[in-house]
């Protein structure tokens, strides 16, 4: 399984309900960037992803981006294949 990455803080429910959708597709490890609590963190995730919102979600190398671009891959059946 690819290493899963995600930019969020300890408030977002999106970021929360990212990690439950993650988890009940098998994934046991998520790396959790708070940019919450660091602001580096937070100037890198704009500057990797473009985006200011949380969470960001990096699946492998690939940058999956937010909560529903991450339920969209769900739905379209691709999700998994890339936790493969």
């Amino acid at each position: 399984m690819p290493n899963v990455r995600m930019y969020c803080t300890n408030i977002c429910p999106f970021c929360m309900k990212a990690e439950r959708l993650l988890n009940l597709k098998g994934v046991q490890k998520i790396q959790k960037i708070l940019v919450d609590i660091n602001h580096q963190e937070m100037e890198n995730m704009i500057k990797i992803t473009k985006r200011r919102t949380v969470p960001q979600i990096f699946i492998g190398d690939r940058h999956v981006g937010g909560y529903d671009d991450l339920v969209e891959l769900d739905l379209e059946g691709e999700l998994e294949s890339l936790l493969c």
